[in-house]
């Protein structure tokens, strides 16, 4: 992606959904995590929020992101990542020259509709003791979930747990679940609620019935957004 206008269009998205981003500093294992707060095209930057805490060193950075279906990478560099006055979590930063595209996923994710209610419900038993989980559905595909909550609700929710009997309230439609996978969990900061958890979750066994379902609200969604 090397567009200016396309670049900007993308960066907007991020900034709009809020999604996470990840920053990583050559030599250093540390992940600095982040947002983008906001977008001027005309110049063209944005600006970049840094969850509480966190710093940017001088230096090269790559910024990581999912961007629906595919993963987004991209690279800036400074000798001084000054913030704005009064504002350390805020840095401005220039446009990238490219974006790279990366890891397509197999299935595109739509996001749930602003105003919708999607939940997905579950009950997780471990050591005798078992903990009921009902969590909002951010997106959705043929392949699986996201969902993003507290990291008090998040308990329990490791990479790599599978979930049986999960159940997918999608609006008028109730789709069951015999197992998913959790595949990644990534923290971030919403104005709103705080620290937060957005957990990436794989449907592992997924009869034809259940994605003939899920294939009609994601239809239904794709229309509502035209």
């Amino acid at each position: 992606m090397t567009s200016e206008d396309e670049i900007g269009d993308t960066l907007t998205q991020l900034a709009e959904s809020g999604d996470p981003i990840s920053i990583y500093v050559p030599g250093s294992r540390e992940v600095v995590l982040g947002r983008i707060l906001s977008v001027d095209p005309e110049l063209p930057h944005f600006v970049m929020e840094l969850n509480e805490g966190m710093t940017l060193q001088p230096g090269k950075l790559t910024f990581v992101t999912w961007l629906r279906s595919a993963k987004l990478q991209f690279r800036l560099s400074s000798k001084d990542w000054q913030a704005l006055p009064g504002q350390p979590q805020h840095i401005p930063m220039d446009f990238p020259e490219t974006c790279a595209v990366l890891n397509r996923r197999a299935t595109e994710r739509v996001e749930v509709p602003l105003g919708a209610t999607c939940m997905a419900s579950f009950v997780i038993n471990v050591v005798n003791n078992s903990h009921s989980y009902e969590l909002p559905i951010f997106d959705l595909s043929l392949g699986g979930i996201s969902l993003h909550c507290s990291k008090l609700n998040a308990k329990g929710l490791i990479k790599g747990r599978k979930v049986e009997n999960v159940l997918l309230e999608l609006g008028d439609e109730t789709v069951e679940v015999a197992e998913l996978e959790v595949r990644y969990t990534r923290p971030f900061r919403s104005f709103l609620l705080g620290e937060q958890i957005h957990l990436g979750c794989m449907f592992t066994k997924l009869a034809p019935e259940q994605e003939s379902k899920l294939k009609q609200v994601l239809q239904q969604i794709s229309d509502d957004l035209r």
